[in-house]
């Protein structure tokens, strides 16, 4: 008997609890749907799908979603040291075969090119960095490096692969000192680091 009186205490503070819950979301719903009336500011939740990020450095990190908020949390052995995956460059390209002189437009042949090259690397994730050489200002050539290594990230993007990093560095890591034609080539290229 003490057990049924016990069940039936607990059942009825249950229900009190789901009462009290459901005028909280009609609550919630009915001030919704007025500021969504009196057209004042909505707030809309983002979507996290639980995935795996890897962060430029190559370490790992879980994207979780607990109902309410997306956060994300290292990924870490059994005895606390983070997963990294190691990168290393698996592609460096002459922007002279890719782009015209200004210009971060790719031709189809070398977007199919680049695609194939995405595709066959077997990598678990890419850096696609962007350098130019030193005939332009800092500010120009910092954004003409970005065009350029964010159309490649697209072609790696359109070929389905994870593309964890994209910058333009500019002119500011020359790859050959000196102002010679020679040198200035080397500098004008796309970096590929791939994550293993």
């Amino acid at each position: 008997m003490r057990n049924k009186g016990y069940l039936s205490v607990a059942k009825m503070n249950f229900q009190k609890t789901k009462a009290a819950l459901a005028g909280v979301v009609a609550l919630t719903l009915a001030a919704g749907q007025v500021q969504a009336e009196g057209h004042e500011r909505v707030i809309q939740g983002e979507e996290y799908t639980p995935t795996i990020w890897i962060d430029p450095d190559g370490c790992q990190h879980w994207v979780m979603d607990d109902g309410f908020e997306g956060f994300m949390s290292p990924h870490r052995t059994r005895d606390g040291r983070p997963v990294c995956n190691r990168s290393e460059i698996c592609g460096v390209i002459p922007t002279d075969t890719l782009f015209a002189t200004d210009e971060a437009w790719i031709t189809r042949q070398a977007k199919a090119e680049l695609m194939s090259f995405f595709q066959n690397a077997n990598a678990f994730g890419f850096l696609i960095y962007g350098h130019t050489d030193s005939r332009a200002s800092d500010e120009y050539n910092i954004r003409l490096s970005e065009a350029r290594a964010n159309m490649v990230a697209s072609v790696a993007r359109d070929a389905g692969v994870r593309v964890v990093d994209v910058k333009g560095f500019g002119e500011r890591q020359p790859r050959a000192q000196g102002h010679s034609a020679q040198a200035l080539q080397q500098n004008r290229r796309v970096e590929i680091y791939c994550i293993r």
